[in-house]
């Protein structure tokens, strides 16, 4: 099974965040240019929540408040849920689907040090199981000895 570590080599360390204060316009700005669908909240140092673009959906324009005067703490998701770089992508699978999220920031030793999507653990999984299919072809056409 493919690690946290292994998916963040893959696709890159990037991690792109916002203060609680910002005003979520300001968030949508970001996300759009940095091509993800949420960033990670931190002050003073500390991550204290995740804004996604469901939050915005459904926490802004479903009851009718604006993007350009509510801040992002007031939709952001807290507390966050977070995995380390050995974690695996089913333990991501398992939190994510439990708690209902599609982001995780990666934590080594306290501190962020990546972000890994549902997106991203689905392509692994996916990836780790085409192998294991590959390797049972093989096995059974006698490429293997």
């Amino acid at each position: 099974m493919m690690t946290v570590k292994e998916i963040l080599d893959a696709k890159g360390r990037d991690v792109w965040t916002v203060t609680p204060g910002a005003k979520v316009l300001d968030a949508l700005r970001i996300m759009a240019e940095k091509l993800v669908g949420a960033l990670v909240v931190v002050e003073e140092g500390r991550v204290v929540g995740v804004i996604s673009e469901r939050d915005y959906a459904r926490k802004v324009i479903l009851e009718g408040k604006t993007s350009k005067d509510t801040p992002v703490k007031d939709i952001m998701t807290s507390p966050v849920y977070g995995v380390r770089p050995e974690s695996t992508a089913e333990e991501c699978m398992g939190l994510m689907t439990g708690k209902h999220i599609r982001h995780l920031p990666v934590f080594e030793d306290e501190k962020l040090v990546g972000v890994v999507s549902i997106g991203d653990v689905v392509k692994s999984i996916m990836t780790d199981q085409k192998v294991t299919i590959e390797n049972l072809q093989n096995y059974i056409m006698g490429k293997y000895v």
